[in-house]
């Protein structure tokens, strides 16, 4: 396991590349467009540009779009959708392995189990070293991991998703909120008059 992510590592690291993402973001763009429309990514290329002509409409509700600025709009809104999207598509082959990973280990399926729980015990030792240094030393070392890192409830020590979706919202929320009013004070640009405008709608 550790060879072959010795061996990817380059890979991997040419892939977080954000020139070689816009890259390949732009290059399934242009698939796409040149599919055949009757075909399945022909309908995709479809849909896709539907959706940013509606996006870009919204937008010129708000304020005013020129010929210069509804160029810009669209290519930045097609990019950003085929990004998600394929961040998106990542992120369920990413579950997919890890799943797949998960019962081959629990199965013991081709002889792996050795190998993976000594892979993921190797990563739970590198992120547990750095806890264990800040541990005083008249706390027991249960009592340590119980109050912070495994509780006694096999519960998890950090809030449940849909609190820290919920939490994520709202902080970002209240900055959107404040940068918006500090815009609207300070420059020319009426910000929250169109975030009202926009909500009023």
């Amino acid at each position: 396991m550790g060879m072959i992510k010795l061996m990817f590592a380059p890979i991997r690291r040419i892939v977080r590349f954000p020139l070689f993402q816009l890259a390949i973001v732009v290059a399934v763009i242009l698939f796409l467009q040149s599919a055949d429309e009757k075909s399945a990514f022909g309908q995709i290329f479809n849909g896709l540009d539907k959706l940013v002509d509606a996006t870009v409409t919204f937008f010129s509700a708000i304020f005013a779009v020129k010929s210069f600025t509804k160029s810009w709009l669209t290519s930045g809104f097609m990019i950003a959708y085929v990004y998600l999207g394929c961040l998106l598509i990542l992120f369920l082959v990413r579950v997919t392995i890890r799943v797949v990973v998960d019962f081959i280990g629990r199965s013991n399926l081709f002889w792996l189990r050795n190998a993976i729980a000594r892979e993921r015990g190797i990563e739970a030792y590198r992120a547990w070293v750095p806890f264990e240094r800040i541990r005083p030393a008249h706390i027991p070392q249960e009592k340590w991991e119980q109050a912070f890192a495994w509780p006694a409830n096999n519960q998890p020590p950090y809030p449940p998703l849909t609190h820290r979706i919920f939490r994520g919202i709202l902080f970002y929320g209240i900055l959107i909120l404040f940068a918006a009013v500090l815009l609207q004070a300070f420059t020319r640009f009426s910000v929250l008059t169109w975030l009202v405008e926009l909500t009023t709608r």
